[in-house]
């Protein structure tokens, strides 16, 4: 009689073989404070373990029933108040040992982190203050160690965001409805540097591409001229759509 029972150690070798997931997601929520030439990037001081009192990027579990993007939202949500922000997946990173809770003791379990990339203007985020939180913008040139992969994470998320602002049009995502193309300028220049394009050739580049309206109406600030104000097209814009260098 042929026996289908199994060893209590070819059971364990099994089950240690298939990996069991936790899954999160963890934003890299970029502010852009255009007065002052910086580039910010929002972290969270953890009071927990692993890594208790080390910055890390703000994140979440992702709940029963939930979307990946509704948990990043929920997330961001619960640490800025902003109406104008763009979101976007970024990448998966899942390599072995990068959560220290992560042991052979917990028969496989592993923490994979679904990250996302947002981008606000810091005048309008307004960060929700909450006891058991710390929460704080940092420059993302003087960002300390991170905990966990964090600072891999906030590193493609940068290179992400340089890259997107060359051929997408998620700057008119974060700036209000209209804008006067200095407005537009400043926000390339405090992501970009403001090496990457002088006025004169950005404006006369971006005005010949056809895809910004004059409203016909202007703003006085300070002792210039009063600015035109502009409003984005998404209908002209879409020939140009996914092609690189539309802006530099």
């Amino acid at each position: 009689m042929k026996c289908n029972s199994k060893t209590e150690k070819q059971l364990y070798t099994e089950k240690k073989s298939l990996a069991d997931f936790k899954v999160g997601v963890d934003n890299v929520i970029f502010s852009v404070d255009t007065q002052h030439n910086r580039l910010l990037v929002l972290l969270r001081k953890r009071k927990e373990e692993p890594y208790e009192n080390s910055w890390s990027l703000p994140g979440t579990l992702v709940r029963q029933g939930e979307s990946l993007q509704d948990a990043a939202y929920r997330s961001l949500a619960e640490k800025i108040r902003v109406n104008n922000l763009y979101l976007e997946q970024l990448y998966t990173f899942g390599a072995p040992g990068r959560d220290p809770r992560e042991s052979p003791e917990s028969f496989g379990v592993r923490y994979l982190s679904v990250s996302y990339f947002a981008l606000v203007r810091y005048e309008e985020a307004e960060l929700i203050a909450k006891p058991s939180v710390n929460l704080a913008w940092y420059q993302v040139k003087e960002v300390p160690q991170l905990a966990f992969d964090h600072s891999q994470i906030l590193e493609y998320g940068y290179r992400r965001l340089k890259n997107k602002l060359e051929y997408s049009p998620i700057a008119f995502d974060v700036l209000p409805e209209k804008f006067t193309l200095n407005d537009l300028y400043q926000l390339y220049c405090t992501v970009l540097g403001e090496n990457f394009s002088d006025y004169s050739n950005f404006r006369s580049r971006l005005l010949k591409l056809g895809f910004l309206l004059d409203t016909g109406v202007k703003v006085s600030r300070g002792a210039g001229r009063p600015a035109a104000l502009y409003s984005f097209d998404k209908v002209a814009f879409m020939p140009f759509k996914d092609k690189p260098l539309v802006f530099i």
